[in-house]
C-alpha cells in the first residue's frame, strides 16, 4: 500500500479530551476515527489489524473444533423475555420498535440466540458434544464510554459457546477454552492473568475474566504473590481479622453529638473502627416472574470494613440496587447517619459473616446524636441473611494462605462463563438422552473483545514516538521510506517486495525526511527500510527495527531476503 493513496491521515496532535495515551495514538496513527461517544470507525490501518487478530482467533477456535458461524446483531425482544433478561437488564439494553411496532434488541450479547439455535437443531445425545463461535458487532449503550476503545458503545467480540450432555462435558471444554484465550493472547504478545469473577448479567455457576494490567483498568484485582490467588474485586474474599472474645454486654445508649460517620464515631468514643457496626441502606430491585419489586436492604458490615455491592446484589438476588433515599429510610423508623437494626421491621437485613462473631458493637440508635453501645446480632436483632458482603481490600489476608494481598488495576479483555442449564431450561433447549428422556443442554459461553483487546495491545506496545506493533498483529511487516534521491529503487524495491510477498506499507509521499520518519515511528510496524542518496551511496538501503536504535545498510540486491529473514525471525519470537 502506498501511503500517497493511503484513505486516512496521520495526526500531528490529537483530539482534545483524549485521557488514554493508546486512544491517543491509534487516533494520531490513523488506525481510528471516532463517530460519536464510544462509537468508531475502523481505518485501513486499524482494520488490517483487526483481520489479523480475528485470524489468530480463528486458528484456535478451529483448533477446539469450534465451527464458526454468524448470528444476528438484531434480536426479536420476545426471545430476551423468554430467557426473563428482557426485564432485568437496565437501559443498557438497546431496543427499540421496527415498522410493524414490535420490541427489537440490539445485541448485547448472543446467548439467546444460539440457545434458540440449540432447541432447533440439536435433538440426541448423539450430537453433543458441540462448539460453535462467531466475530460479532456488540451494542451496550454505556452512559460513561470512556478511553476510546477500552470502554466504547458499540465494540466487536468473540462469543464461542459449547453444548454438553452434562457438566463432566462442561468442565472440559471450560478448560480448553481457558487455555485455548492464553494461547490468543501469547501469539498477540499481550499479557494476561485470569481471575475469579462475577458471573454477573450472564448467569450461570461460575466465571473467569482474563485482564490485562494497566493502570488505566477499570477493574480492580486483588493478588496473592504467595499463593497465586486472583480475583476481581466483585468477587474477591479474604481472611477476615477475628474480633476478641468477649461476653455480652448490657445494650447501653449514649450520646454521640455530631457523629455521622464511623471515623467521627470511633475518635468520640475513643474505640477502633472494628468495635462499629456499619449500616449502609440500599433498595434492591428483585423479579417474581415477570414482575419488578423494590425492596428496602439494611446492609451491616463491621467498621473497618466497607460494603461490596456485587456480594449484596447475589446475596439477596438483586437485578439492581441504588442508594435508598433519606425519606424511604424514615419510612421504615430509621435515621439517616444514625441507623440501627435494632427495633425495625418492614426491611430486609443482611449482614456480613464478621459481625456474628464480632460482639458488642456500637451502633446508631434511629435518633439524631445517638448510638447504641454492645449491639449484639441474635439478642437485639435478627438477620434475614448472613454471607460475605464485606470489599476484600489491598492488605487484607489471603483466603487461600494468609499472606498480605495487593491490588492492581486492570481491563477485562475476555471472559468465561459456566452457564448449565440457566438458558437451556427457559428456553427449553433439550435434548434425548440414551434412555430418551429429555435432558436441558448443558451450555458454556466464552467472549474476547477484540477491539478492546486492539487497544490494550496499543497501550501495551509503545514508546515516546509512537506505535511498536508485534509482528504478529502490525497491519504491515515493513514500513518503506523513499527520501530524495533514491525514488526509482524504493519504487522498484517496493515492486520486488509485493511480488515476494511481504507486506509493506510504502512511504511515496512528497514530504521532508523528517515528517517521514516521525510518521514511521508513530505508525510503529516492524521494520523500516529508507532509501535515500546516501544509502545507495553507502551500499544499498538503510533497515532499522521499530523496536531498536541500531542502523544497518543491506545491499539492494539482498534486500527482499534480508527482510523475509527478519520477519520470519521476528514471527519465531527473535
Amino acid at each position: 500500500m502506498k501511503m500517497s493513496q493511503l484513505f486516512g491521515q496521520t495526526l500531528r496532535e490529537a483530539p482534545a479530551g483524549v485521557e488514554a495515551e493508546s486512544h491517543r495514538l491509534l487516533l494520531r496513527a490513523g488506525f481510528i476515527r471516532p463517530l460519536a461517544a464510544g462509537i468508531f470507525s475502523y481505518l485501513h490501518l486499524g482494520q488490517r489489524t483487526l483481520q489479523k487478530m480475528e485470524a489468530i482467533i480463528r486458528e484456535e477456535m478451529d483448533s477446539l473444533a469450534g465451527q464458526e458461524i454468524k448470528m444476528p446483531v438484531v434480536h426479536p425482544a420476545a426471545i430476551w423475555q423468554e430467557s426473563g433478561r428482557w426485564y432485568k437488564i437496565d437501559d443498557e439494553m438497546g431496543r427499540f420498535r421496527d415498522k410493524n411496532g414490535r420490541n427489537m434488541v440490539l445485541a448485547m450479547t448472543h446467548e439467546e440466540i444460539v440457545t434458540d439455535l440449540a432447541r432447533r437443531e440439536i435433538h440426541s445425545y448423539r450430537q453433543l458434544p458441540q462448539m460453535v463461535y462467531h466475530i460479532q458487532t456488540k451494542w451496550r449503550d454505556d452512559p460513561r464510554p470512556r478511553a476510546g476503545l477500552i470502554r466504547a458503545r458499540e465494540f466487536t467480540m468473540l462469543d464461542s459457546y459449547t453444548l454438553d450432555t452434562d457438566e463432566a462435558g462442561l468442565d472440559k471444554q471450560y478448560r480448553a477454552h481457558y487455555e485455548a484465550y492464553f494461547r490468543i493472547y501469547g501469539r498477540f504478545s499481550l499479557p494476561v492473568i485470569a481471575v475469579a469473577a462475577d458471573v454477573g448479567m450472564m448467569g450461570g455457576s461460575a466465571s473467569h475474566e482474563f485482564m490485562y494490567l494497566t493502570p488505566i483498568g477499570e477493574d480492580t484485582i486483588l493478588l496473592c504473590e504467595e499463593c497465586g490467588y486472583k480475583a476481581n474485586r466483585q468477587t474477591a474474599v479474604c481472611q477476615k481479622p477475628a474480633a476478641a472474645a468477649e461476653e455480652m454486654q448490657p445494650l447501653e445508649k449514649v450520646a454521640t453529638p455530631d457523629c455521622k460517620t464511623i471515623a467521627d464515631l470511633a475518635r468520640f468514643l475513643n474505640i477502633p473502627e472494628a468495635k462499629t457496626a456499619k449500616v449502609v441502606f440500599l433498595t434492591a430491585t428483585t423479579m417474581t416472574g415477570q414482575e419488578k419489586r423494590e425492596q428496602l436492604v439494611f446492609a451491616i458490615v463491621r467498621g473497618d470494613m466497607n460494603l461490596n455491592e456485587t456480594k449484596l446484589a447475589n446475596a439477596v438476588g438483586a437485578v439492581g440496587l441504588r442508594p435508598s433515599t433519606a425519606a424511604e429510610i424514615r419510612a421504615v423508623g430509621a435515621e439517616p447517619g444514625y441507623a440501627s437494626p435494632v427495633g425495625l421491621a418492614g426491611v430486609l437485613v443482611v449482614v456480613d459473616d464478621a459481625i456474628p462473631n464480632s460482639p458488642n458493637l456500637v451502633a446508631g440508635a434511629n435518633e439524631v446524636g445517638y448510638h447504641l453501645k454492645n449491639v449484639n446480632l441474635g439478642r437485639d436483632y435478627a438477620a434475614d441473611i448472613v454471607a460475605d458482603i464485606a470489599v476484600a481490600e489491598a492488605g487484607a489476608a489471603c483466603p487461600q494462605c494468609g499472606a498480605e494481598m495487593t491490588a492492581g488495576r486492570g481491563v477485562e479483555v475476555g471472559n468465561i462463563f459456566k452457564l448449565g442449564t440457566a438458558y437451556s431450561e427457559p428456553l427449553a433447549a433439550t435434548f434425548l438422552d440414551r434412555n430418551g428422556r429429555p435432558q436441558p443442554i448443558v451450555m458454556g459461553s466464552y467472549g474476547l473483545g477484540v477491539t478492546r483487546t486492539l487497544a490494550c495491545l496499543a497501550e501495551e506496545h509503545r514508546d515516546e514516538y509512537g506505535l511498536v506493533w508485534p509482528v504478529s498483529v502490525a497491519p504491515y511487516h515493513v514500513h518503506l521510506v523513499a527520501l530524495r534521491g533514491g525514488e526509482a529503487e524504493a519504487d522498484s524495491l517496493y515492486t520486488q517486495l509485493r511480488a515476494a510477498g511481504v507486506e509493506v506499507l510504502y512511504d511515496d509521499r512528497n514530504e521532508a525526511p523528517g515528517v517521514k520518519f516521525n510518521d514511521a515511528d508513530l505508525i510503529g510496524l516492524p521494520l523500516r527500510l529508507t532509501m535515500s542518496k546516501r544509502s545507495l551511496k553507502n551500499g544499498g538501503v538503510e533497515a532499522k527495527l521499530r523496536r531498536e536504535t541500531e542502523r544497518q545498510i543491506v545491499p539492494l540486491t539482498g534486500a527482499v531476503t534480508y527482510a523475509q529473514k527478519q520477519i520470519q525471525t521476528l514471527q519465531t519470537g527473535g
